[in-house]
């Protein structure tokens, strides 16, 4: 038997196995791969991006799905709300969907550990879920406190520090509604019509198509597509979001040529990084910020190339005691560690690319294979 006849008798079972492989090593094994960012992120990331340390400015995010599509539109939420706390933007979130409230917190908590200072009523608020979806939607667009009375912790919304400056759609202008099906469909024929409030989706891939004539008429402000759309959101808040530098301590502003820049691929690694690299004068810089500092690091530290590397790994607990929070925050800023929580959908990405590949090169295998041997039966005859 030649190679494409051994395919065809191949047993099923082992293309299973390579497929499933194909899947699991990428997970378990992170590599770093490109991560390209199209124009309905951007627009989306911009938009929320604007609102930046505004008071009167403030985002609501609507969880309006199960647990069945979390693998996509988890990660969704997650780096949305982180790119709120990092740049100080009110956010509330809701739901219409009981299955959707405990989603709601688990993003919430999952991503204000890494946040120690964000608080509940002050820098976000949890609606929770309400059953009745077309009078919240546009009661909001008269004044929230009036459309929905408590949050989820059954406290007045009216009293919370976070409604400062905030009454409705004027100042909560940017709807972002995340959804396994029919996504956005309230917010823009009611909301957006009558109100004129931003409003931005987040769908699984297989959605996509059906939204794209929104986002084309202007009727969407910006659109996250599947793991992919959630990979490129991880990415601008780790290059922009949560950069931090001399020049910009609380996060820098988008840029499409910062983008571009090759340097930029060494802020999204997503393989564990735990050199924190600075240049000579970035370094000085660093100490005369953190005196006490010098007397730790310079024990540690090691230059090559002009560049001073400190591996924050072999600090001791004591030392990371010594340096104090605010230097030790600061040192694994400059490693550009990513971690895996705020990372899931580009490693997702990287098996579901794999796993593509691997399905095309067998099918295509398997044709070429299918026409020789139907060839080599047709000569025979």
């Amino acid at each position: 038997m030649n190679f494409f006849e051994r395919l065809q008798e191949l047993d099923r079972r082992w293309i299973y196995l390579i497929v499933a492989l194909a899947i699991i090593i990428p997970l378990v094994v992170p590599f770093n791969s490109k991560t390209y960012t199209t124009e309905p992120t951007e627009k989306m990331y911009q938009l929320i991006d604007s609102y930046s340390g505004r008071s009167d400015r403030a985002v609501l995010i609507s969880f309006l799905h199960d647990a069945s599509v979390m693998p996509e539109l988890y990660p969704m939420e997650i780096a949305i709300l982180r790119h709120c706390f990092e740049r100080k933007i009110k956010v509330f979130t809701i739901t219409f969907t009981a299955s959707g409230a405990p989603i709601i917190d688990l993003a919430l908590n999952r991503v204000k550990e890494e946040y120690p200072e964000i608080k509940s009523g002050v820098d976000y608020c949890n609606f929770g879920f309400k059953p009745i979806i077309l009078p919240i939607v546009l009661g909001m667009g008269e004044n929230i406190a009036t459309a929905i009375d408590t949050d989820a912790e059954g406290r007045k919304i009216a009293t919370l520090p976070i409604m400062k400056d905030i009454t409705n759609y004027n100042e909560m202008n940017l709807v972002v509604e995340t959804s396994g099906s029919a996504a956005g469909g309230y917010w823009i024929t009611y909301a957006r019509v009558k109100f004129g409030v931003n409003v931005a989706i987040g769908v699984t891939a297989v959605m996509a198509a059906d939204e794209f004539p929104y986002l084309q008429s202007g009727q969407l402000t910006g659109m996250l597509t599947g793991l992919k759309g959630a990979a490129e959101y991880e990415k601008l808040v780790d290059v922009f979001a949560a950069y931090r530098d001399d020049s910009h301590p609380h996060g820098r502003p988008f840029s499409s040529e910062i983008l571009r820049e090759k340097d930029t691929d060494k802020l999204v690694n997503i393989t564990t990084q735990d050199n924190a690299v600075f240049t000579t004068q970035e370094y000085q810089n660093f100490l005369n910020k953190y005196p006490t500092a010098a007397a730790i690091l310079d024990k540690i530290k090691k230059v090559k190339d002009g560049s001073v590397m400190i591996k924050v790994t072999d600090l001791t607990q004591d030392q990371k005691d010594q340096l104090g929070n605010d230097a030790w925050t600061a040192l694994k800023y400059q490693t550009h560690n990513i971690i895996y929580k705020f990372k899931t959908a580009r490693i997702g990405m990287n098996a579901q690319s794999i796993a593509h590949i691997m399905i095309i090169v067998f099918i295509v295998i398997g044709n070429i294979g299918y026409f020789i041997n139907r060839k080599k039966q047709n000569l025979a005859k």
